[in-house]
């Protein structure tokens, strides 16, 4: 049975009461194809809406936070720590965002963290529309998460 449905079929949140509080590391990336112009503009910060990193950043952490109040069946976390990185790959034109987030809690931070890269790629689109209309957010995947009954490591390599 899935951990989110009744046995009516209804949806409902996954009851965590009787679980130990435990470490939780969850990582999670995601890239955005950017036109070569627009990339130019960001690593000499002229966009007209600012610095994309930074902003994009703050939006992520602020995400991560708040997590549980967008998606229904998430419960709220204590957020200990939230990290987000961007690469840029000039070469192959897109920005990679990573969010790591940790936490001490009874449920994981896999959501959290998805949801922090998810936001910061959307908000790296909302700065830069206005060069370039043609992006495409790829590739958003959980890389690992660590605490509760098992770890996850992805195969795939960044």
């Amino acid at each position: 049975m899935l951990s989110h449905i009744d046995k009516k079929g209804n949806a409902k949140i996954v009851d965590i009461s009787s679980k130990e509080i435990s470490s939780r590391i969850a990582k999670a990336s995601g890239k955005i194809k950017i036109s070569e112009d627009a990339l130019k503009q960001i690593n000499l910060n002229s966009l007209k809406k600012g610095d994309i990193y930074t902003v994009s950043k703050i939006a992520a952490i602020f995400a991560a936070k708040n997590t549980s109040n967008i998606i229904p069946l998430c419960h709220p976390v204590k957020i200990e720590d939230i990290t987000i990185t961007f690469n840029t790959n000039i070469e192959e034109k897109f920005i990679e965002a990573e969010a790591q987030v940790k936490s001490s809690d009874k449920t994981g931070v896999e959501m959290e963290a998805l949801t922090a890269v998810s936001i910061a790629l959307l908000t790296i689109y909302d700065m830069v529309k206005a060069v370039d209309k043609a992006m495409v957010i790829f590739d958003i995947k959980l890389i690992s998460k660590t605490g509760g009954k098992s770890d996850y490591h992805s195969n795939d390599s960044i």
